[in-house]
């Protein structure tokens, strides 16, 4: 979603959700190749950028003090390395409202980095065949060329090899974070040679059954090492599969997140309900996408 109002432009970062994700192995630069389904949630981070004499960050939003020095922040290096590219002055108030967890498996700072770029594209009015976004994303992290797209896709490599998936419906889903920050790093440190194989499915099942059937056969190969990590993942899990109508529950990239896949968004949003009380945070929401949904949501 990208709008624009009078001088202002204002785009979501939508959070990012790993249906599957397998580690395929590890490159001689460290980098890990991988092969995931992302698909993204409703819920979001907010971007606005308005008119400025120079390039400002302002953070607000329920998870803005957990984001770390504001003049590296990943937001302000895409706006410089956007403007770099294209040979202007980054001037440009940018204010993030910060909805989601971070250090959460969410893609939260790609997703605002992307959503960042695509707005400042917009502001300063650069031609679309100017530059690269997603081999400019590319640099500053692996996620933001999928979250450049913000829709179901596969992704492969390390990041830059993104696949629409334009068919693949709306679904119900439930988000949960335990308040514990992993580092992606460290969780993938803990694969210790243990790879998998490329998994993906031409046909799209055409219901929530049937992409958890799907689904079944996949997995998220750092579900492993973030429990070893952080114990509270798993009775995460075990709680969202405690819950009424959860087809299915698994985390999202490398944690702390983790999902459950619903018939329904009534079923998700009580599911919600019924988890904050430990503490947690945990919200309903859909996938985005542009075809009708499953479910009457």
């Amino acid at each position: 979603m990208t709008v624009r109002t009078g001088d202002a432009v204002t785009v979501k970062a939508r959070a990012k959700i790993n249906l599957y994700l397998h580690v395929l192995g590890r490159r001689e630069d460290g980098y890990h190749e991988l092969d995931s389904l992302f698909v993204f949630g409703e819920i979001a981070d907010l971007i606005d950028v308005r008119p400025s004499r120079s390039l400002r960050l302002e953070v607000k939003g329920k998870f803005g003090e957990a984001l770390p020095e504001r003049n590296d922040n990943l937001i302000v290096r895409a706006a410089r390395l956007l403007a770099d590219a294209v040979q202007i002055k980054p001037n440009a108030e940018i204010t993030l409202t910060k909805n989601l967890p971070v250090a959460a498996g969410l893609g939260g700072g790609s997703a605002d980095a992307a959503a960042a770029l695509r707005a400042l594209a917009v502001f300063w009015e650069i031609p679309p065949d100017s530059v690269d976004l997603t081999l400019l994303g590319l640099g500053l992290g692996a996620d933001i060329p999928a979250c450049l797209l913000s829709e179901p896709c596969f992704v492969g490599g390390v990041g830059e090899l993104v696949e629409p998936v334009p068919d693949f419906p709306s679904v119900p889903i439930l988000l949960v974070n335990p308040g514990e920050a992993l580092a992606t790093a460290s969780v993938f440190a803990g694969t210790k040679q243990k790879f998998s194989k490329r998994s993906r499915f031409e046909t799209i099942p055409d219901s929530v059954d049937g992409l958890v059937s799907t689904l079944n056969s996949r997995r998220n190969d750092l579900e492993g090492p973030a429990i070893e990590l952080c114990p509270l993942v798993a009775e995460v899990l075990q709680a969202i599969r405690a819950t009424d109508g959860c087809r299915l529950a698994r985390m999202s990239g490398s944690g702390a997140t983790c999902f459950g896949l619903y018939g329904d968004v009534i079923e998700a949003r009580e599911a919600a309900k019924s988890l904050r009380c430990r503490g947690w945070w945990s919200e309903a929401t859909v996938t985005a996408s542009a075809q009708r949904p499953w479910a009457d949501i």
